[in-house]
């Protein structure tokens, strides 16, 4: 039986279907390809991560979505994706008094962020408040007064400071008091290879002032400093549900770095 016109045309050629294998194949090329800088992308340049708990407010709120530049400091075992079974840290130079860190805590199996307070053999106390770095008070001046809500809602008065830290380096602290259960503590000496970390909200911060659960870091759990926010959402609401934007966005707080007072 002799096909119509339209059946001739409706006829794949092996040069089509060539064609469409070629297509298909690329496309698969290209996204691995993606994916491939992707994931280069974020352990040996820069990660994202997000701020869920308020020990660093109010320089770090919760809600806030930062970048953390993994190069600078090298690279540890737990700069990537699957942490990998070697010791120390290979490149990058050390981290500077002041700096926000993101590393990996032991303890819990998590990343935690802090702010780099004692450098290896230095000594760090605090007493009624204030913080002692190698003998000397550091000084810090009232900027005034606000209030500070946890990832639990709990919402208390806070006086922010100034403080200086002893390379000249100024930061935004709070303290609820100067007497909490982390104003008055012994002296600690920080080991070689290790730094003391503190949060910036003091009294509502686990760092290295609790050696049981924090301590101190060691070099090699270093994972980034933390440089700029791109995005910040009150209450910690998940970025997608992007009916809350409106009402919830910070806007003032976005594409800013994170040390800009």
């Amino acid at each position: 039986m002799p096909k119509s016109p339209d059946d001739k045309m409706t006829q794949t050629t092996p040069a089509a279907k060539k064609v469409a294998r070629n297509e298909v194949r690329d496309t698969i090329v290209v996204i691995i390809e993606a994916l491939v800088i992707a994931v280069l992308f974020r352990t040996f340049l820069y990660q994202p991560f997000s701020i869920p708990t308020a020990s660093m407010q109010n320089t770090m709120m919760i809600g806030d979505y930062f970048v953390a530049d993994k190069f600078i400091w090298g690279f540890g075992p737990h700069s990537f994706p699957i942490p990998l079974p070697f010791h120390g840290r290979i490149f990058g130079r050390d981290p500077s008094v002041g700096d926000i860190a993101v590393f990996y805590n032991e303890t819990s199996g998590q990343d935690y962020i802090k702010t780099v307070i004692g450098l290896p053999g230095d000594h760090i106390q605090m007493k009624e408040g204030r913080l002692w770095i190698n003998g000397k008070m550091l000084d810090r001046q009232l900027v005034g007064d606000s209030t500070d809500t946890d990832d639990n809602h709990q919402t208390v008065p806070v006086k922010i400071y100034r403080e200086t830290l002893p390379n000249g380096v100024t930061h935004i602290i709070q303290e609820i008091s100067d007497n909490g259960p982390l104003d008055n503590t012994g002296e600690y000496v920080v080991p070689p290879g290790h730094y003391f970390m503190m949060g910036n909200n003091r009294d509502r911060s686990a760092d290295s002032r609790i050696l049981s659960d924090v301590g101190y870091v060691p070099a090699e759990d270093l994972e980034g400093k933390a440089e700029f926010r791109f995005f910040s959402i009150k209450d910690d609401l998940p970025p997608w549900q992007i009916w809350n934007w409106p009402a919830n966005v910070r806007l003032d707080r976005m594409f800013q770095s994170v040390y800009q007072p």
